[in-house]
């Protein structure tokens, strides 16, 4: 009776799942209960093996052994439709929405209403989606293209696709990993109302402080396997991240102090219009100096997008200068400024570090294909970049099968991996680096926080954009905080805080917030 009364209490449960894609096992006899009306956290590293989890009870993947039980019945689901009609839906990390259909277009995408004779009836959608859009707070344009709204927007969107079809078991894959800190605490508010009314959630995140905020439960699963669950109030985020790495593992970067060399960039009186003519970067002055880290910070939105654009090649500048180690590379073409000695990892991976399509081999050729040892008279040497990749995937830990697999194949954090791995490899004079651990876990970001230091050390410059203050106070030597695409001031990181650098997010100057130091220090 005990064995019945668990199984009912539970929303899903797992008995000896495993997944393989050839020999590979990508989920190893797997065993987890989801309690109805709680938060169940899954953490673990890139590769692990969480998303493919996911993936089998979204009902995308089947699973070659083991059963799966939905609100204690034995299911079989053969397509995502069966895993929607048994009330289970999942955000990917990546959104799966049609840029070009509005958003109410994408929320009834497969669940259309009809009227007689099969006639799409919108206007009967729009009342339900609007009412489930005021019930969770989610704000939404109904009528707006999903290539024209924000991020934050689009995930709103997905959630409403979910709540449109009656899922009471939502699976969050990586939620936050593109939201601004606002957006982050109000989807915190909806997970928590979510489950106030009976809904279950499945949280994949790497962010240990969104653990301890929403999850009741965690499990942690490493290279394919279950290694335990714990009550996440009786747990710490030291205890949480050592045991998903299975070391202890440093929240805190170990460097020394930089030596500054000579501006290896310089931007003066840098001005940047958006695709709508829009000025997003205005009349922005600041160098990065060789040996040092400049971390920008900011909310998202303010400018950091167009400025690394402009200084990578992507996008023109339509007033001022940028000069990289001593060449004026303005509004030059991007292989002409990459040849100049700049390194990118682009906040985008998908969207402008890779080529989804093409192997993991040739992902990391992209910057140097062109030339030796990579080609010879315009013939690609694919024995030297598969050699060269292997090394590369030992060498910056990247979970992958072989050189030879599509790099789409790969979870989100090896895909940066790849990115990093090509890109530091190439020791650029000036390494930018934009949100350069969105979605890794804290082993990965440990470790890829130490390789931008090692730039530093080895006498490059670094410019580090995050919107996360905890990356940027961690990592840089001096920090420049933008608003409205203006430089508010530039502090030492040794000697600011999150609240002087939360005043200069919101657009208070540098010189004012010390004036009003000063003047509460003469009183």
């Amino acid at each position: 009776m005990q064995s019945n009364f668990d199984q009912a209490s539970c929303a899903i449960e797992l008995k000896h799942m495993t997944k393989a894609f050839g020999d590979f096992k990508a989920n190893n006899d797997i065993n987890l209960k989801i309690k109805k009306g709680q938060i169940h956290a899954l953490l673990g590293e890139n590769g692990a093996g969480k998303s493919t989890m996911m993936n089998v009870l979204s009902g995308l993947y089947q699973p070659t052994s083991g059963d799966v039980f939905v609100n204690g019945e034995k299911v079989a689901m053969t397509s995502s439709k069966d895993a929607n009609n048994l009330g289970i839906g999942m955000v990917h990390q990546h959104f799966m929405l049609v840029d070009d259909f509005t958003v109410i277009e994408n929320i009834v995408l497969g669940a259309e209403p009809t009227k007689a004779a099969g006639i799409l009836n919108l206007k009967q959608a729009r009342q339900k989606i609007m009412d489930l859009s005021e019930k969770y707070h989610l704000e939404i344009d109904p009528d707006a293209k999903v290539r024209d709204i924000s991020v934050g927007m689009q995930q709103r969107v997905e959630i409403l696709k979910l709540l449109y079809r009656d899922a009471n078991i939502l699976i969050f894959d990586e939620p936050t990993a593109v939201l601004t800190p606002s957006e982050i605490t109000e989807l915190m508010a909806i997970m928590k109302e979510m489950v106030q009314e009976g809904k279950s959630i499945i949280l994949i995140t790497h962010k240990l402080d969104e653990i301890k905020e929403v999850a009741d439960e965690c499990t942690v699963i490493r290279r394919g396997q279950i290694i335990g669950s714990v009550l996440v109030k009786n747990s710490s985020e030291q205890q949480l991240a050592d045991m998903m790495v299975g070391r202890e593992v440093s929240f805190k970067t170990d460097k020394t102090k930089s030596k500054p060399g000579e501006a290896v960039l310089k931007i003066e009186n840098l001005s940047v219009k958006d695709s709508q003519k829009v000025e997003r970067v205005k009349n922005l002055s600041f160098n990065v100096r060789a040996g040092e880290v400049l971390g920008i910070a900011g909310v998202d939105g303010n400018g950091q997008s167009e400025l690394v654009q402009a200084i990578s090649g992507l996008e023109k500048s339509s007033s001022g200068s940028i000069t990289l180690d001593n060449q004026n590379i303005t509004n030059l073409k991007v292989r002409k400024v990459t040849e100049a000695g700049l390194g990118h990892i682009p906040e985008d991976r998908q969207r402008f570090g890779l080529i989804l399509p093409m192997t993991v081999s040739e992902n990391i050729a992209l910057q140097s294909y062109y030339c030796k040892p990579d080609s010879a008279h315009g013939v690609l040497k694919y024995n030297y970049m598969n050699e060269h990749a292997r090394h590369l995937i030992e060498q910056f830990d990247i979970r992958t099968s072989s050189e030879k697999s599509e790099t789409g194949a790969l979870s989100g954090g090896n895909q940066q991996k790849v990115i990093i791995a090509r890109e530091v490899e190439r020791n650029p004079k000036l390494l930018i680096a934009a949100n350069p651990t969105r979605g890794l876990d804290v082993g990965a970001i440990e470790y890829i926080h130490k390789r931008l230091v090692d730039q530093r050390d080895k006498g490059n410059g670094v410019l580090l954009v995050s919107f996360s203050l905890d990356e940027i106070l961690n990592v840089s030597d001096r920090i420049l905080v933008m608003h409205n695409g203006e430089n508010m001031g530039i502090v030492e990181a040794s000697r600011t805080s999150e609240q002087e650098l939360g005043l200069m997010m919101a657009g208070t100057p540098l010189d004012k917030i010390k004036k009003s130091k000063r003047k509460v220090a003469d009183k």
